[in-house]
């Protein structure tokens, strides 16, 4: 049941910031993403680590987005930060995704093979899909869309992986 959980509330996070972003609400994310997150760690049964593996996923994507952003991969509608960095709703995604690393996407820790090839298609596609609903200034061209999937293809086996540091450091701690 929590699989299931998971998978809603993400899903209805990701169209609120997404939407938000693309109708001149980007404050939307930082209210919807927040709550979702109060979700998943009060359906946790070990909060702290989900909380640092967000903080952590929130410092990953700022970085990666500002990156992609200044390589002219993707412009998401800009918010707080100034450009060529990223956007604040599109860190808050990050978040977002970081609730699903332990539960809805847990089959993929030790496959860190298989979380690339799903970053490099995924990545492009939510992106891709983000820009189709207008959370972005222009569509990102075919090399936008490359350089996306070879970050996620590296990112997101990295998420796994700190995923991995965190949970057993916390195990330790316990």
């Amino acid at each position: 049941m929590n699989k299931i959980i998971n998978i809603i509330a993400f899903q209805a996070a990701w169209f609120a910031a997404v939407l938000g972003a693309a109708n001149g609400m980007p404050w939307l994310s930082v209210v919807v993403v927040p709550l979702g997150l109060t979700l998943h760690l009060a359906l946790s049964s070990a909060w702290r680590p989900e909380l640092i593996l967000a903080l952590c996923a929130a410092v990953m994507g700022f970085v990666l987005d500002s990156v992609l952003v200044a390589a002219g991969a993707f412009s998401p509608i800009p918010d707080l930060f100034p450009v060529p960095f990223t956007a604040l709703w599109m860190v808050m995604l990050w978040v977002n995704l970081a609730t699903t690393i332990n539960v809805s996407m847990g089959w993929l820790h030790g496959r860190y093979a298989l979380a690339a090839v799903c970053g490099a298609v995924g990545g492009p596609i939510a992106y891709y899909s983000g820009a189709k609903l207008h959370a972005m200034t222009q569509m990102p061209e075919p090399a936008g869309l490359i350089g996306i999937g070879i970050a996620w293809a590296i990112a997101l086996p990295l998420l796994f992986g700190v995923a991995r540091k965190i949970n057993e450091r916390c195990r330790c701690c316990v």
